[in-house]
């Protein structure tokens, strides 16, 4: 696999590197950024559709991801992305249609949810690393490329009387925006809803002084100085950055990664995948031995440093199964190793966390969890002898859908009897999307018990509604002649993993 895309044996890869894009362009001027989208009609991830427009496949947003990951850990000196066209006359054009036609319920949904993700780290980025981002929109900028520029701090449009933002999708095509478009714009912009929703029916869009009053873009400037406004208007935000202006950045080096005979290897995890079955066993080994004593030594080992090497490994393992093992229904988590280090490794994150490298380690590791938890799996978490769900990795436990923990140890086994630990990360630095940690919400047992009786009511729905078919042909009415209707909650049948 060479860029990001479709590798061998017609995988899906989200590894990929600056050198190997073809559709970003990334340049780092002091405190200042610059992303270029200037997408290669011919390089689209799969064949059958070409890129035109700066519209975007995953393709593309594999790369942006990469890019925004790189940014926050190579260059942390940057406060200000500017994110700007590279092609003349158009900002982008939103997702492809012809690559959306040919895809998959699960292709689709699968692109919408790793799309929307990389809106939300973006947001994230600026949010709770002082990362700003500017939108730059110098020519049309509609769909998935105006929800791009919504989920920027700020959006500068040139006053040419050609440029224009639209969401056209519930016009043109009968369907809403699938990237967070319409929320943002009210909940994040502000924009009142009887604007929105004339907004969101108008295919064309709006045009300069419509989108300014409407508080769609936030300042409009005239195309002889529009390089020049986006050029002050970063240099304002980097003002506001709390990064440090003279760190050293961390290198990403590309992901360790082994694929073979349904195993998917990397340093510190194992996924083993049994398609018989249906589930994938998600092995974490702790680090082999205690972390450094301070950060000066974690930004030695760079990104061999445990905490991040796993927040790497698990969001690219969670992508690899959710892209290529769409069939795969059951996760099943597992660790080993030893409790202490993993324990320590989060107290060395704690004790740093006003560390650009701490603060930005921990988060990408929330990042992860919430990937694991919105990939619309089965998820199990199995607490044996000789595990280690310490701190962070006490994470997976807790967002399960269902945790079995042995009461004892294994007949003729040395390993200690099994054993939760709690840390200084599961009360917040960890938290869900909602903000709440993952303690603050419902326990397992309590998620057990609610699960268990959607369950119980969606069988008892269906014994009626085979009861009902039996007995008559035509749907049951009630008194007042209106049909009776119910919707059962989706449940898969599984049996409890075996060791």
């Amino acid at each position: 696999m060479g860029r990001g895309g479709i590798g061998a044996a017609g995988r899906v890869d989200h590894r990929t590197a600056p050198d190997r894009y073809r559709h970003w362009r990334l340049t780092v001027e002091g405190r200042v950024a610059r992303l270029a989208l200037a997408v290669d009609p011919g390089a689209a991830l799969a064949p059958g559709y070409a890129l035109k427009r700066n519209s975007y496949d995953l393709g593309v947003d594999i790369e942006l991801h990469d890019a925004v990951q790189r940014l926050r850990f190579e260059h942390p000196q940057v406060g200000a992305v500017v994110v700007a066209s590279g092609l003349p006359g158009v900002f982008c054009a939103g997702a492809n249609i012809g690559m959306l036609a040919r895809a998959s319920h699960a292709e689709k949904a699968n692109f919408c949810k790793f799309t929307n993700e990389t809106r939300n780290a973006i947001e994230e980025a600026s949010a709770r690393s002082g990362l700003r981002f500017l939108a730059a929109i110098d020519g049309a900028c509609a769909g998935g490329g105006y929800e791009l520029a919504l989920a920027c701090d700020r959006i500068l449009l040139a006053d040419d009387g050609a440029s224009a933002v639209s969401l056209p999708e519930a016009p043109l095509l009968a369907v809403l925006p699938g990237t967070g478009g319409l929320t943002r714009l009210v909940d994040k912009r502000k924009v009142r809803r009887d604007l929105a929703d004339v907004f969101c029916t108008t295919a064309e869009g709006m045009r300069v002084a419509r989108a300014r009053a409407w508080g769609l873009v936030d300042e409009l400037a005239p195309r002889s100085r529009f390089a020049e406004a986006a050029a002050e208007r970063a240099a304002e935000l980097a003002a506001l950055s709390d990064r440090p202006a003279g760190a050293k950045g961390i290198a990403l080096p590309p992901l360790a990664r082994e694929i073979a005979r349904g195993r998917i290897r990397y340093p510190h995890i194992a996924v083993d995948i049994d398609r018989e079955r249906g589930a994938a066993e998600i092995t974490i080994s702790a680090p082999a031995a205690p972390p450094p004593a301070d950060m000066a030594g974690a930004e030695a080992q760079g990104a061999a440093f445990w905490p991040l090497a796993l927040a790497r490994e698990l969001d690219d393992a969670v992508l690899e199964l959710r892209a290529n093992e769409a069939e795969i229904g059951l996760w099943i988590f597992r660790s080993r190793g030893e409790s202490a280090h993993v324990a320590a490794a989060d107290r060395l994150l704690l004790d740093n966390a006003d560390r650009w490298f701490a603060r930005e380690t921990t988060l990408f590791l929330a990042r992860a969890l919430k990937r694991v938890e919105n990939s619309a799996r089965s998820v199990f978490a199995l607490v044996e002898p000789g595990s280690c769900f310490a701190g962070t990795l006490l994470e997976l436990v807790l967002a399960a859908d269902r945790s079995f923990m042995l009461d004892g140890a294994f007949a003729g086994s040395n390993a200690p009897p099994p054993a939760l630990v709690a840390t200084g990360m599961n009360f917040g630095p960890l938290a869900r999307a909602g903000g709440l940690s993952r303690l603050a919400t419902a326990s397992p047992a309590t998620r057990r018990r609610r699960r268990a009786s959607r369950r119980a009511s969606a069988s008892r729905w269906r014994r009626r509604r085979r009861s009902r078919s039996a007995s008559s042909p035509s749907p049951p009415t009630t008194s007042t002649g209106r049909t009776r209707c119910a919707s059962p909650s989706r449940s898969a049948r599984v049996s409890p993993p075996t060791r």
